[in-house]
C-alpha cells in the first residue's frame, strides 16, 4: 500500500480532482488489469466501450485511492488498485459493461477483471461474472411489458371471441332450420 504524503504537489492534486470529477459523475467501476495488452487492444476495447457510454482510464492506483477515500467509498477499493489498474467509469448499465469486459477478456487472457464497484458495493471478479449473466435494463423492461401485454391481449381476445361464437351460433341455427326444411 503506498504511503499517503503529508504535502501534495500541485499537478497530483489537480490529477486527483479531475479523478474526483469522473468518480462522482459515473454510477459504477469496474476495475481491470491490463498488463500484457498492446495498444490497438486496449484502443479496441476501448471503442467497445464507448459504444456503452462508458469510458476506460488507465489511473495511477494511489491517487485512485485516495480519491475513492475523499468521496466516502468505501476500504474494499483498496485491495483492486495493485498493479496496473484500469477504471471503466459506467453511467448506466454496470451488467452490459461487464458482458464486454468478460467477452473481451475470452479473446484476450491478459485482461483480468479485478473487482467492481455496482451501487457502492464492492463485487469481486466472480460476482462480476455473475453480474455480466443478469439481463440488462433494456431486457427487463421488455420483459416487464410483454408481461403487463398479456392480461390486456387475452381481454381482447375474450371480449372478440363473444361476438365470434355468437355468429357461429346462428350460422349453426340457420343451417339446422334450413336441413328441417328440406
Amino acid at each position: 500500500m503506498a504511503i499517503k504524503a503529508s504535502k501534495l504537489q500541485p499537478r497530483k492534486i489537480e490529477a486527483i480532482g479531475m479523478l474526483k470529477e469522473m468518480i462522482s459523475s459515473s454510477n459504477d467501476f469496474i476495475f481491470t488489469e491490463y498488463r500484457g495488452l498492446t495498444v490497438e487492444q486496449i484502443t479496441s476495447l476501448r471503442r467497445q466501450l464507448r459504444e456503452k457510454g462508458v469510458e476506460l482510464h488507465v489511473v495511477k492506483n494511489n491517487f485512485a485511492r485516495l480519491a475513492f477515500e475523499e468521496l466516502g467509498f468505501s476500504q474494499d477499493v483498496a485491495p483492486v488498485l495493485t498493479g496496473p489498474t484500469a477504471v471503466a467509469f459506467v453511467k448506466t448499465d454496470s451488467n452490459e459493461v461487464a458482458k464486454v469486459l468478460l467477452d473481451f477478456a475470452k479473446e484476450t487472457p491478459a485482461l483480468v477483471i479485478k473487482g467492481a464497484m455496482v451501487g457502492r458495493q464492492f463485487m469481486d471478479s466472480h460476482q462480476v461474472e455473475a453480474l455480466s449473466k443478469l439481463p440488462g435494463r433494456n431486457q427487463l423492461i421488455a420483459m416487464l411489458m410483454s408481461a403487463m401485454q398479456g392480461p390486456a391481449q387475452n381481454l381482447v381476445y375474450v371480449i372478440n371471441a363473444i361476438p365470434t361464437k355468437l355468429v357461429r351460433v346462428l350460422k349453426a341455427i340457420e343451417e339446422k332450420k334450413a336441413q328441417e326444411n328440406a
